[in-house]
């Protein structure tokens, strides 16, 4: 007598099948979970619902999150539907979402069409009216119910997004440093939140363009937003000190441009050229050696502080401690006029290659003189800390503030009209 096998039935075979198509699904899951997480790095995620999603509360009617994606990209991103599904759930119709997204979008009725778009570039600073706007309908939004929750993002769910988040928590009274600090703590297990140090820096801008009543018995309402007004700049030089291995940076110097309709601003190139080496023994006969810069508060506070006087002692090209340390340096024969937000960023090559990069607005310019160490600098890369010393120093002198000359800068030039609110 021999062992008899059965021939494998239909069902059998079936269920064989079965098993195989749960254990890819099982598999295609897995490995979904394991490329989200490892995309997420450091901000926190929230297991709700049975789904592991990129999200966090900042505060109880505040939520951050990563991009609400669908197709392919919800294999590293958070998928729609969960995201739907998760909000649906706990907060019905109280969720309002802000998408911050120039780069992606999707069908708003997803989100029973309550979605707000305030798009701005991926790693860059939005302009002020923007965060304006932004603010007051998300406080508008939360004041109309207690229940009301805002549900901010952009494509990571963290620079951009954290950079609105904490305008706002700015607007309801934080001081900005308390309020970057908390989102930090919120949204990341690593204590980064907004680690770009432009996003940062116009963070403070936004405090600075708020005032609250300073009567403890007054009601707590809205600020009042006093946007600096206009103040176009004459960019005269760039200067990069204690520069090593490299004997060239290129630069390009950019504006956003502000588009009749459109809350987007794109960025408009203005100049771009190459720094090179400066010469030992080579001068400018008008370069700025010394000057006095007033500076005082905006006009419309109540309380204007007194003027304060500053002494600028400007390094120039005779004096020796620039050939101590390699020094590039442009100058610019035709200044160039910039106004508003804008943006330098420099190159390996002209046509790739980006060191760093660093964005400000010409209205918080509180003299002729900007300057950026390396921690003020915005995605530095290893080629761009490779070529930076020490003691570097990114350097950008102005004109007086709404010049109304060109050419070069003399000893004699006045600069009593370079008054601002703050400096970056």
């Amino acid at each position: 007598m021999g062992l008899k096998f059965a021939k494998q039935g239909p069902g059998k075979a079936g269920n064989s099948d079965l098993s195989a198509a749960q254990l890819t699904l099982i598999n295609c899951i897995t490995k979904s979970i394991y490329i989200r997480n490892w995309v997420s790095k450091h901000r926190r995620r929230m297991l709700v619902a049975g789904y592991d999603l990129d999200m966090s509360y900042i505060t109880g009617h505040i939520l951050a999150m990563s991009f609400p994606a669908e197709r392919m990209r919800a294999m590293y991103r958070n998928p729609l539907w969960q995201v739907k599904s998760v909000l649906d759930m706990r907060h019905g119709d109280h969720y309002k979402i802000y998408n911050l997204c120039i780069e992606e979008a999707y069908d708003p009725s997803h989100f029973h069409g309550r979605v707000e778009t305030y798009p701005f570039d991926d790693n860059h600073v939005p302009p002020l009216e923007m965060v304006k706007l932004f603010c007051e309908n998300v406080d508008s939004w939360l004041s109309s119910d207690p229940k009301n929750i805002a549900v901010v993002h952009c494509m990571a769910g963290k620079g951009r997004t954290g950079l609105m988040v904490c305008a706002y928590l700015v607007y309801t009274g934080m001081t900005a440093e308390d309020a970057l600090q908390l989102y930090a703590n919120k949204r990341t297990t690593n204590n980064q939140g907004v680690s770009i140090p432009s996003q940062r820096r116009y963070v403070g801008y936004w405090a600075d363009s708020l005032s609250f009543p300073k009567n403890v018995g007054e009601s707590h309402g809205p600020p009042k937003v006093i946007l600096p007004n206009s103040r176009v700049r004459e960019l005269r030089r760039i200067r990069l000190y204690d520069m090593v291995n490299t004997e060239s940076v290129f630069f390009v110097v950019s504006e956003l441009q502000e588009i009749p309709g459109q809350l987007y601003r794109p960025p408009v190139e203005v100049a771009k050229s190459c720094l090179r080496p400066i010469k030992k023994g080579y001068q400018r006969n008008n370069s700025p050696r010394y000057y006095i810069s007033f500076t005082e508060g905006n006009e419309e506070e109540e309380d204007l502080k007194p003027p304060e006087s500053r002494l600028i002692i400007q390094m120039d090209t005779e004096s020796p401690i620039i050939y101590q340390k390699t020094t590039l340096d442009h100058y610019f024969d035709t200044p160039i006029q910039v106004n508003g937000d804008v943006r330098v960023i420099f190159y390996e090559k002209m046509i790739g290659g980006r060191l760093f990069y660093v964005c400000f607005n010409t209205a918080f310019i509180r003299n002729g003189l900007l300057q950026f160490s390396m921690r003020d600098l915005d995605k530095v890369g290893t080629k761009g800390r490779s070529i930076c010393g020490p003691a570097f120093c990114l350097e950008l002198l102005f004109a007086p503030a709404n010049s109304q000359h060109s050419g070069l800068l003399t000893e004699n030039d006045d600069y009593d009209d370079d008054i601002s609110n703050n400096s970056p």
